[in-house]
């Protein structure tokens, strides 16, 4: 090949690399671009649903108002016994509060969610008051929150009677006694009297076979002499109910108590002439403790949004517990969980592929949820590693991790500020929610408030106070204090046991 050949072909391959270059960065720059614009597709539509949540799940006070308004309406028509209110308002037949001179050994059960706590107290009277307590927690296997009557309750005795067997010298029993026990119960019951009651409904998830209708005494009762337990059972208590036992107990300005944990519900002290639907003798205290089961509160007010709608219809119990579902620890990872999935359908929050384990029902739990929101790293690294475990995504975007922790926030904050709401209304129907009229200042208001989500998330539990301030305005929330009752239904079951028990008249 000549010299002028050569280089004609040299100049021809040159060009064709030219040419390629530029097609490369053409192409470069034209995928750069498609990329730019589905990653700014993304967050338009990632907006979007933020924005649409937002919305939704929005709670101003003057809502909030609204919504305690409505809840006293309902606890009035529950006081009557209108079969058509939304809240049972239960009498508990705790008339007699714990008044500190209690003494002897008390045993309690506190079945009221996934866990349940066996718990024994030897009381000391007005001096020694609590002289040693022990407690153990046992968990219910998921099968038999789903099973039958017997097995639950054989289940539950076998723990019981189990921990019996572990009792030390510090607790006494009197020669020839029988142990006796506070059983808190808290699910639905219409109460008979103080130690026997009907299960209307279960609920938090349970859905067991053969109780409904039947007195849960008996079937604990029969359960603990199948496995040779001498136990005999003197009081039965709703949680909220024990909670504020154990609260006035500690404190003698209690007048609520609010339990705050896989479920939810609120008890108070009800003058008994505001109570229409009671048709015996007044008590000699002239009060009475109402279980309002709020948990089964609806409105048009509350604001449902397409989330809890769906978490709802899919739900063991579709219509009811609707409050419930809004605010308690058993369904606030879930509404996190259904954001987050129509995150990543819609927007691609976790990529192309929507990761199949956010597919699971119930698979984020309300801890986790917890864990998330409280990540205050600059990285959210303990936030990424939890959407790892249970998302199943090895590697978020710092901006994903953002976007998750706000959907947390809001799920919180909306279902804190209601249960504020809810708390307000108690105050307002006992005319503690403003100062008296005749100028007198405002007596010390306690509320007791039990349950782990109020006493673990630290976020939740802070946004109810500042919420109920707000709503109380400042005169009246500097008299009233919202103070954790750990354990409180426990030892107030034990307590209303003592005050209960067979040989009361013998001491």
């Amino acid at each position: 090949m000549g010299k002028a050949a050569a280089v004609g072909t040299a100049v021809v391959v040159c060009a064709a690399v030219g040419v390629a270059v530029v097609l490369a960065r053409r192409r470069r720059r034209r995928e750069a671009e498609l990329l730019g614009s589905a990653v700014a597709e993304r967050k338009r539509r990632a907006a979007a649903v933020i924005e649409e949540v937002e919305s939704s799940l929005a709670t101003p006070t003057a809502l909030l108002r609204s919504i305690a308004d409505a809840m006293v309406t309902e606890m009035e028509r529950g006081l009557r016994g209108d079969i058509h209110a939304q809240l049972k308002m239960l009498i508990s037949y705790v008339d007699n509060l714990p008044t500190g001179d209690e003494h002897g050994l008390f045993y309690a059960l506190d079945l009221g969610g996934t866990n349940f706590r066996v718990l024994r107290v030897q009381l000391g009277g007005r001096e020694n008051r609590v002289v040693k307590q022990q407690y153990e927690e046992v968990s219910i296997p998921p099968h038999l929150m789903v099973g039958t009557s017997m097995e639950l309750f054989d289940f539950i005795a076998a723990a019981l009677a189990k921990f019996v067997d572990t009792e030390g010298e510090d607790f006494h029993l009197p020669e020839g006694r029988q142990r006796e026990l506070g059983f808190t119960f808290s699910f639905p019951v219409n109460q008979t009297s103080i130690s026997s009651g009907t299960l209307i409904k279960w609920t938090k998830g349970f859905s067991i076979n053969g109780t409904v209708g039947e007195d849960v005494v008996s079937e604990l009762s029969r359960a603990m002499e199948r496995q040779g337990l001498d136990m005999k059972v003197t009081a039965l208590v709703n949680d909220t109910v024990g909670t504020l036992a154990g609260g006035r107990y500690m404190d003698n300005d209690v007048v609520a108590a609010v339990i705050l944990g896989t479920g939810t519900n609120a008890a108070y002290v009800e003058h008994a002439n505001a109570i229409p639907k009671w048709t015996g003798l007044l008590p000699k205290s002239g009060n009475m403790v109402i279980n309002t089961e709020w948990g089964s509160f609806k409105s048009d007010k509350l604001p449902l949004s397409e989330y809890d709608k769906a978490m709802d219809f899919e739900s063991l119990n579709p219509g009811e517990q609707i409050y419930e579902k809004m605010i308690s620890g058993m369904y606030l990872g879930e509404i996190v969980r259904r954001i987050l999935l129509k995150l990543a359908h819609d927007a691609s929050l976790f990529g192309d592929v929507v990761p199949p384990k956010l597919e699971q029902p119930f698979v984020l739990r309300t801890p986790d949820m917890s864990a998330m929101h409280h990540d205050s790293s600059h990285d959210l690294k303990i936030l990424g590693a939890k959407l790892k475990d249970i998302v199943g995504v090895a590697d978020t975007s710092l901006e994903v991790r953002y976007i998750t922790r706000h959907i947390c926030d809001l799920v919180a904050e909306r279902g804190a500020r209601l249960a504020a709401a809810g708390i307000y209304s108690i105050l307002k129907k006992i005319g503690r929610d403003k100062a008296p009229s005749n100028g007198s200042k405002m007596p010390r208001t306690v509320i007791a408030l039990d349950g782990g989500l109020y006493e673990h998330y630290k976020k939740f539990s802070s946004c109810v106070e500042t919420t109920l301030t707000d709503l109380l305005g400042e005169e009246a929330s500097s008299s009233v204090v919202a103070k954790l009752a750990n354990d409180g239904s426990g030892i107030g079951a034990a307590l209303l046991a003592a005050s209960h028990s067979q040989y009361a008249e013998v001491d």
